[in-house]
């Protein structure tokens, strides 16, 4: 059976081009049947890697049948993964962020799970001489995954590895490693066609704080402007979304990449409270700035409170 490849919902760079790096790798050096998928239409940068690359996008699933062989990548948390992976026939976790727990395997499993910025540099250790191999689509996907991830070595999750992998990456390319960022930035804050469900969900995680669940969600941007010009019909949103969505509560970040810091919508007492215990600061508005935060995974998830 050919193996399904994919990463968590709601799907950013990184988990639509390590699903692809990963299918390359297990087709072309391994001699294994594997494909890529994605658990939801890619975002914006995404996409401009899909282009810009000329890379096919991933067929889209819904779940995974009982018995099928799959890899997971850039998650290892159930709640981002299809409603029926307990029943598949996991084979590997390729990951970098922490261990949530809840999934269950047939059989011991590879599983790699180290402290990087990105998923992709992971791969490109893993993959190691093969590396070589690598048509420049593959390698293209790579280099976009790791900029994405670290923000163009911005975030805090910034490794001197993962900067090392990009520089050997951008060299083979040829690629300015600047000037591409700023494309990137570009596609990744054009958010004029998306709904206001559509942007709170865009890069999302679902996380439970002393039996309070959130969508915390995440807009990296360079035009910041713009996500903030929408934000009375945003926070008007999120009892919708946060009711369909089976959570209490949602917590928006508007990150700007370029001051280095992120903006939280502040919705009501609730949202507010969160604010002030998590990160120190003092609410006034439906706005808090919140200098140097960038990294969801380092900075946010670590210290919410309520």
């Amino acid at each position: 059976m050919t193996t399904l490849v994919f990463g968590h919902k709601s799907p950013d760079t990184d988990s639509t081009g390590s699903p692809i790096i990963w299918s390359w790798y297990l087709n072309e050096v391994k001699g294994e049947a594997a494909k890529p998928a994605l658990l939801g239409e890619p975002n914006t940068e995404a996409a401009f890697m899909l282009e810009h690359w000329g890379l096919e996008k991933p067929e889209i699933i819904g779940d995974v049948a009982e018995g099928a062989p799959v890899v997971i990548v850039d998650t290892n948390n159930p709640a981002e993964l299809p409603a029926s992976i307990n029943s598949a026939d996991i084979r590997a976790i390729i990951d970098h962020h922490k261990l949530v727990g809840g999934l269950e395997t047939k059989a011991p499993i590879d599983i790699t799970v180290r402290p990087l910025a990105c998923t992709a540099t992971i791969m490109i250790d893993l993959i190691g001489r093969d590396v070589a191999k690598m048509p420049e689509a593959i390698k293209g996907a790579a280099l976009t995954c790791i900029l994405s991830d670290t923000l163009a070595f911005r975030s805090p999750t910034t490794t001197s590895h993962d900067k090392a992998v990009a520089e050997t990456l951008a060299a083979d390319l040829g690629v300015d490693l600047a000037d591409f960022a700023v494309e990137m930035f570009a596609a990744k804050s054009d958010v004029s066609e998306f709904s206001d469900a559509e942007l709170i969900r865009m890069d999302s995680k679902e996380y439970e704080v002393d039996g309070t669940k959130f969508r915390v969600s995440v807009l990296e941007t360079t035009a910041p402007e713009i996500p903030l010009g929408r934000k009375d019909s945003l926070m008007a949103s999120f009892k919708t979304v946060a009711a369909e969505d089976g959570v209490d509560e949602v917590l928006l970040f508007i990150v700007d990449i370029l001051k280095e810091e992120a903006t939280l919508l502040i919705p009501n007492d609730l949202v507010k409270g969160v604010a002030e215990k998590s990160f120190g600061t003092t609410v006034e508005g439906d706005t808090v700035v919140l200098p140097g935060v960038m990294s969801r995974k380092k900075q946010i998830i670590p210290n919410l409170k309520v």
